[in-house]
């Protein structure tokens, strides 16, 4: 096969790619608003109970609205702030702590039972415990958010770790390797795609760490907002508070899958 045909048929599966997702997005961008159209049909004909449900337009509205008078926008960063903050530091120590576990074989058969009993419990009975520690504020937050995520990064991580060929770990120790070089030339790049896998996940948990939080102890926020609009019955602003959190989420979970396209490319 000449050099030419191949370039062809690169052309032409990139060509057949290009479309595929182009119809896939299509897709998607027409299911939502075909779902957006019968919320807004459905409450407007009293087939739904539009002062539970709101529909689009009012939202629309109530969002438009808070955002000109400036009332919104510190809600959305306080909860940002927090999630972020969460999520960072939930991902960061539960791959340190995976490391130091795996680095002790000691040490993981002493804390295998205890991580076990962490995951099964429920991380939002903590919350009380959060505010009398931490106070009644942002520290209870992000201590919240931190909590639900660290767990199962720790086990997700430490079992990545668990699961690299024994093969290459020899390989090393053969050609003189010490556990430094092997957790840096083996362990690590052989977990990536773990790690990115557990970062996606902690993006969902880290909101709902927040949100919990804010919930129980916030007087700024969009899970402040949420429970407000529960207390006021003003429906329209707990979903609105909704939209957001999903829009933020969902830029969140994509910017962790760019990275993980980056680097998944680099180590190709």
């Amino acid at each position: 096969m000449q050099p030419k045909d191949i370039d062809a048929i690169h052309r032409n599966y990139l060509k057949r790619e290009a479309t595929v997702r182009y119809w896939v997005f299509s897709t998607q961008c027409l299911l939502f608003l075909v779902f957006l159209g019968l919320w807004e049909l459905l409450a407007r004909t009293n087939t739904i109970n539009a002062l539970i449900f709101s529909y689009p337009s009012k939202i629309g509205a109530q969002f438009w609205s808070q955002l000109l008078d400036g009332s919104l926008l510190p809600h959305v960063g306080m909860t940002v702030w927090e999630t972020v903050i969460g999520f960072l530091l939930g991902t960061l120590l539960g791959a340190v702590i995976a490391t130091v576990i795996w680095w002790s074989p000691f040490l993981s058969r002493v804390l295998e039972p205890y991580l076990v009993i962490a995951n099964s419990m429920p991380k939002v009975a903590l919350g009380p415990v959060f505010i009398v520690g931490f106070g009644p504020g942002l520290l209870s937050v992000i201590a919240m958010g931190c909590a639900i995520s660290i767990i199962i990064t720790t086990i997700n991580v430490y079992s990545g770790f668990r699961e690299v060929n024994q093969n290459y770990i020899k390989v090393v120790q053969t050609l003189g390797g010490n556990k430094r070089q092997i957790f840096r030339l083996v362990i690590l790049p052989a977990t990536i795609p773990t790690l990115l896998a557990t970062l996606k996940v902690n993006v969902g948990l880290s909101w709902v760490g927040v949100i919990v939080g804010e919930f129980l102890v916030s007087q700024q926020g969009l899970g402040y907002l949420i429970i407000y609009g529960f207390q006021v019955f003003n429906f329209t602003l707990v979903m609105m508070s909704l939209a957001i959190i999903a829009v933020i989420a969902t830029l969140m979970y994509q910017g962790v899958a760019f990275l993980e396209r980056r680097l998944t490319s680099q180590f190709k």
